[in-house]
């Protein structure tokens, strides 16, 4: 039987969502006190993988259990025994089509500047004090859209068949002492949101003109783009599924 976790994550203390030798994950730890409830071992899927350091306050994964399962019982359970940087908000059944990973249509992620020293935003936001041109920063992400290959903010040596991308949403909205970025795509390469970021900071702070930026995205080449900025301003906010399709009734 499978079933879906909706779930989120502060990833300050954690290396990414996957697991991986000598490192504490957000998939290891679910899946460690999930086999101490159900009695069985079992493998997670995820959505995606997120680097160390970066969050998400909506992510999904699937899990086969080989028998039913009080969804309710066992979300209240995991939620005591997981450390307070994991939330689990439900545990639903879903058919077998259903894959966290592959079933995805798009994914929106934002990266969050704080304009203003917090205390309270270190774990989350970047504190980022130099001036910055907010509506050339937008009219650069407009011109996203009409691109499709991003191997100049992709990670290099990364195991994928190609690096196109279909951008349907890029733009900056500063809410009081806070700059948001929000990044809508239906996949995203390693690094590239953090890698966008940084470029169009260098156009906000007219390091890059626009030209220069549309230079840089067609030269695919990963040493043109700017910084990868720090990944704890990154969070994954949201996935989309034809839940229709996939949810038990």
């Amino acid at each position: 039987m499978r079933y879906c976790i909706h779930l989120a994550y502060n990833g300050t203390r954690f290396h990414g969502w996957q697991t991986q030798p000598n490192a504490i994950s957000v998939q290891a730890c679910i899946e460690e006190c999930l086999s101490k409830i159900i009695g069985e071992s079992i493998e997670i899927i995820g959505a995606g993988r997120t680097d160390t350091g970066v969050h998400a306050s909506n992510y999904y994964a699937h899990v086969d259990i080989t028998h039913e399962i009080n969804c309710t019982d066992v979300q209240y359970k995991l939620n005591k025994m997981l450390s307070h940087d994991i939330v689990i908000y439900t545990i639903f059944k879903v058919n077998n089509e259903f894959h966290a990973r592959f079933s995805a249509l798009w994914r929106t992620y934002t990266y969050t500047l704080s304009l203003q020293k917090n205390p309270f935003l270190q774990e989350t936001t970047w504190l980022y004090s130099y001036p910055l041109n907010i509506e050339a920063m937008n009219n650069a992400a407009a011109l996203l859209q009409t691109y499709t290959d991003f191997t100049s903010f992709s990670k290099l040596h990364t195991d994928v068949n190609n690096n196109n991308c279909t951008i349907t949403y890029a733009k900056w909205e500063q809410k009081g002492d806070l700059l948001i970025f929000t990044i809508t795509a239906n996949r995203f390469l390693r690094n590239m949101v953090r890698a966008i970021t940084g470029t169009l900071i260098d156009v906000g702070r007219g390091k890059t003109s626009i030209p220069e930026f549309c230079t840089i995205i067609e030269s695919k080449n990963r040493q043109n783009a700017g910084t990868s900025i720090p990944a704890l301003g990154l969070c994954l906010v949201d996935i989309g599924y034809e839940w229709e399709h996939y949810k038990c009734k």
